[in-house]
């Protein structure tokens, strides 16, 4: 990583936020004595920055979606930007949830899935030249409110995506084998 992390520091910070449900990967390593994920240590050594994250928590986990779709989205918007925490990490979630990893097999999406990845690339491409056409299917498909989600989600792990591949944060295999919600 980039930047030097106080561990001390971390941990303080961290402890404030440990309840949040957009932090509860991390909050499972901390209840063990384990350091939290390399992304949410960098996060932590700046407060107003976890507190501006961990108020993401009613999309992600908690938004209107189905969690198939949002990790799925998540992997796709990851792979597109080279991003190895969130690509490793969130294999790791979905392996915990019990959600496939292989979501670029066509057998295994749902057309959901399926519009949703497309509109995850659209968006990360080209989001000035998204076809008329195929909004016109994910609104066939997706509600308003849903549209919205998607939109967000997709710019929102696009930032974290950036934010961890400029620091360099890594994905070191701390969430394998560890039950998710």
């Amino acid at each position: 990583m980039r930047i030097n992390v106080d561990p001390a520091r971390v941990a303080d910070t961290f402890s404030r936020f440990a309840s949040n449900p957009s932090l509860q990967e991390s909050a499972q390593l901390f209840a063990r004595g384990l350091p939290v994920l390399e992304m949410i240590q960098a996060i932590a050594m700046n407060e107003n920055v976890l507190r501006a994250f961990a108020g993401f928590e009613s999309v992600y986990p908690g938004g209107n979606l189905e969690r198939s779709v949002l990790e799925k989205l998540i992997l796709r918007v990851s792979r597109l930007h080279e991003c190895q925490f969130c690509i490793n990490s969130h294999l790791a979630i979905m392996k915990g949830l019990g959600i496939s990893t292989n979501p670029t097999s066509e057998a295994v999406l749902s057309q959901r899935e399926r519009l949703a990845l497309e509109y995850a690339e659209h968006m990360t491409r080209d989001s000035n030249r998204i076809p008329d056409a195929f909004f016109d299917q994910l609104r066939n498909m997706f509600t308003a409110d849903e549209i919205v989600e998607l939109t967000f989600i997709v710019g929102f792990i696009t930032m974290l995506n950036r934010f961890n591949n400029a620091l360099q944060i890594r994905y070191r295999g701390e969430l394998d084998g560890v039950k998710i919600h």
